[in-house]
């Protein structure tokens, strides 16, 4: 199956979903991530239509960057975990970076010089394997990255534990749409292949789609 098909089939979830909550598929972002796959996946996603691509890791994205630069339009994501030494060349790469997790990164981010949406990555799960800042701490790393000059915060992401019942991770979804109307930040990054109907039907904007799009990704 192509690219586009999958893509098509994608769609069609996501109208549904958006209209079972009353919702309007505008209000979603469809992020595809391209982590492992190839600079060609991303020109065949972008020719299929897709226009946000979201990769894990700096390193994998740098080496593909310069066989995507001319796709005009074309928005890219860090959506895996960032350390702060890598800070500056994520700035460079990429339009939003939707991990910030600690205050440390934040400014590291900010002293980079270059305007950037970011968002912050919230842990509701008690896995110690995930990232994110514990909802208890929230409020001050809201308040820093608000008051840094080159860091646009639009909103909160989150990933749950993985669950064979998509259902299960609707407290999980829930939870981060109160946290971001606790302050005022209107976007949410959540849901990913195996869920994302659900993300949506709790206010999701950003959803993080890999193998629905891709198939089945293969180790380099």
């Amino acid at each position: 199956m192509t690219v586009k098909e999958r893509l098509l089939q994608v769609e069609e979830r996501i109208h549904r979903a958006a209209a079972r909550a009353g919702r309007r598929r505008e209000e979603i972002t469809l992020v595809a991530v391209t982590k492992t796959f190839p600079a060609a996946v991303i020109r065949e996603g972008y020719e299929a239509g897709l226009r946000d691509f979201g990769e894990n890791y700096v390193q994998e994205f740098e080496a593909k960057r310069p066989a995507v630069t001319d796709l005009a339009g074309a928005r890219f994501h860090l959506v895996g975990h960032l350390q702060s030494n890598k800070a500056r060349r994520a700035a460079e790469l990429f339009d939003s970076i939707q991990t910030v997790d600690t205050a440390k990164l934040a400014r590291r981010l900010n002293e980079c010089g270059r305007l950037l949406e970011v968002m912050i990555e919230v842990r509701l799960s008690e896995e110690e394997t995930k990232s994110g800042v514990p909802p208890g701490e929230l409020g001050a790393l809201v308040k820093l990255v608000r008051s840094l000059p080159n860091l646009k915060l639009v909103g909160l992401m989150t990933m749950p534990p993985w669950f064979e019942d998509p259902e299960r991770a609707r407290p999980y979804f829930a939870r981060l749409r109160e946290l971001a109307a606790d302050f005022s930040l209107s976007c949410l990054s959540m849901g990913m292949s195996g869920d994302f109907e659900v993300a949506i039907e709790e206010g999701a904007t950003h959803i993080r789609l890999g193998t629905a799009l891709f198939g089945p990704r293969t180790r380099p």
